[in-house]
């Protein structure tokens, strides 16, 4: 029996993305519409993880990285999530960009939006 728990727990994390164990970036900015490009910014501690959601109203169609940061890592995790994660011992800034596609009730097309990271 204890075998099993092992197993059926060792699964369960198993199938369980890393992303969604890491917390939620706290951005601040104001979301936009479609079509308009935006600036945030977030603070992350050295060697952390934090979740980055695209929060535009309405429906995303496609999202993507439009530039990679310089010093951290930028997963995208799906439509809507992207994973940051702060390099170890480095206190700093980090940028990089992201994009969102799609339409909503205050416009539509392609917003870039433009991430300022502050690592403590």
């Amino acid at each position: 029996m204890r075998r099993f728990c092992v197993l059926a727990i060792t699964a369960l994390l198993g199938l369980v993305p890393v992303s969604v164990r890491a917390a939620e970036c706290r951005v601040t900015g104001h979301p936009s519409a479609f079509g308009v490009d935006m600036v945030a910014f977030f603070a992350v501690k050295s060697g952390e993880t934090c979740n980055f959601p695209i929060r535009i109203p309405g429906m995303m169609t496609s999202s993507g990285i439009s530039q990679k940061p310089e010093r951290g890592t930028l997963r995208q995790v799906n439509v809507t999530t992207f994973t940051y994660t702060a390099p170890r011992g480095y206190k700093g800034s980090d940028t990089f960009a992201i994009y969102g596609s799609g339409e909503g009730p205050y416009g539509k097309g392609r917003s870039v939006i433009t991430v300022n990271a502050t690592i403590q």
